[in-house]
Parts: C-alpha cells; sequence; structure tokens
C-alpha cells in the first residue's frame, strides 16, 4: 500500500479496511488480520494500526474478542456504506454540483455518463 501525504496514515489503513470489507474480501464477523500481521502487510509500525483498529472498534465496525482477536462486526458493511455515504453527500457532491454548474453539464448529461459508466462496469465484471 502507497500512503500519501495529505491524510494521516492510520486513517488511510481505515479506507484500506473499508476496501476490503466493501469488495466482499473481508466479510461481516470474520476474524481479520492481529495488528502485528497488518503492521507486516502494510510495512507501518503496529502502533498505527491499532489506532485504526481503535478508531473502528469506536464506529462499532470491529469488535476484539479479548484473547481470539479482532472480528468484524455483523453490520460492519452497512455502518462503513452509510459514513462513505454521508461523507460523499456532505463533502464531495457539493464540489461535483459547483463544477457541473461551471461547466454548463446538466443532469440529464451527468445520467448519460452515469449510465455509460455502469455499461462499462457491467462487462468487466
Amino acid at each position: 500500500m502507497e500512503f500519501n501525504d495529505k491524510q494521516a496514515i492510520y486513517l488511510q489503513i481505515v479506507e484500506y479496511i473499508y476496501d476490503r470489507i466493501l469488495t466482499n474480501e473481508w466479510q461481516e464477523e470474520e476474524r481479520i488480520p492481529s495488528v502485528r500481521d497488518l503492521a507486516v502487510e502494510l510495512q507501518v509500525n503496529p502502533n498505527t494500526v491499532m489506532r485504526a483498529y481503535e478508531l473502528l472498534q469506536t464506529m462499532e465496525i470491529i469488535v476484539n474478542k479479548r484473547g481470539i482477536g479482532n472480528f468484524l462486526s455483523i453490520n460492519a458493511k452497512s455502518v462503513i456504506i452509510s459514513n462513505r455515504r454521508n461523507h460523499f453527500i456532505e463533502n464531495e457532491l457539493p464540489v461535483i454540483f459547483r463544477n457541473m454548474n461551471l461547466l454548463g453539464v446538466s443532469i440529464k448529461d451527468l445520467s448519460d455518463y452515469y449510465t455509460l459508466y455502469n455499461r462499462g462496469n457491467n462487462n468487466k465484471q
């Protein structure tokens, strides 16, 4: 994983974990890598992974079963989708709408491009 300087590494690790869950690489109620194993995999300090795991526990995405390890919660995926959706609507959508206004892109144009995008992605599956 390549990290960028614009965001704290532990938050980038949280996003990495989100992606594993949303792509069904990691399943709800399944054990996830230990702090040490994930730190080795991502080549980061274990304390950084621990900080990411603590945040995920606070958000109720992972649960620590003492002596056994960390597991995804039963509703991890829905919590992540809700969080990302809210972030998109509150932070990214206003920028998109502003640019659409400046560039004269209509909702119909956007709908047409979205349809084309979905067709292209459905062919790849």
